[in-house]
């Protein structure tokens, strides 16, 4: 047990560089098209085809999880609630990756409102996670330390929401793709500070165990 516990941050900061790398294939490496940033994550994956976008999804999706269960081990200062909530982002991500979404001008089926509504949930669930969290981390002294980038991600991640919000609803999804892209960043980057964070202590609570066993 104590053997997967340190295999949690390895899992969420691999599991995030995947994520990374796959997302930057499925937009660089497929065939331009004029109108990508007015297409939805989802719609992009589907016209893209790769399935590149797919993979970046499921392997967050599981980066998360190993997330939230090493910060449950380490006793991270996070709440039930804002686990609650990225369990939630981790459980929306694997629908996204699993429910395709459909193709522009085609007609909305199942499964495009399954993607639509998991798309949602992605978008509203890690920023309140991050706006819950960030006066937690700074009682913390041992996640004090991220606690500011936390908060600027989390304000990011807001600002972001509201963007994507208004270009759904008034906007008429001018540039939506845009505004989806740069909510995700921020968001995986708010889930990067803290599996970095997690490994560090991870990594100094060894060195200190290592140290009392040869002086023990």
């Amino acid at each position: 047990m104590l053997a997967l516990k340190r295999l949690y941050p390895l899992i969420a900061c691999s599991g995030i560089a995947v994520a990374v790398v796959a997302m930057i294939v499925g937009q660089v490496a497929s065939a331009p098209r004029p109108d990508a940033l007015d297409l939805t994550i989802g719609e992009y994956a589907a016209v893209e085809g790769s399935g590149a976008t797919e993979l970046a999804m499921a392997s967050l999706a599981i980066a998360s999880l190993a997330l939230v269960a090493g910060l449950r081990a380490a006793r991270a200062p996070l709440g039930t609630m804002v686990e609650r909530l990225m369990l939630v982002w981790s459980a929306a991500l694997t629908v996204m990756a699993l429910v395709p979404a459909g193709v522009p001008g085609s007609a909305p089926g199942l499964t495009d409102r399954m993607h639509g509504y998991a798309s949602v949930v992605v978008f509203f669930a890690l920023p309140a996670a991050g706006a819950l969290m960030v006066t937690r981390l700074g009682e913390d002294e041992r996640w004090r330390a991220v606690a500011r980038p936390v908060e600027w991600l989390a304000l990011a991640c807001g600002f972001g929401l509201v963007a994507v919000t208004y270009v759904a609803l008034p906007g008429d999804r001018m540039l939506i793709g845009l505004a989806e892209r740069a909510l995700l960043v921020a968001e995986i980057a708010l889930v990067a500070v803290l599996a970095v964070r997690l490994a560090h202590l991870n990594r100094v609570r060894g060195a200190a165990r290592a140290s009392r066993a040869a002086l023990g």
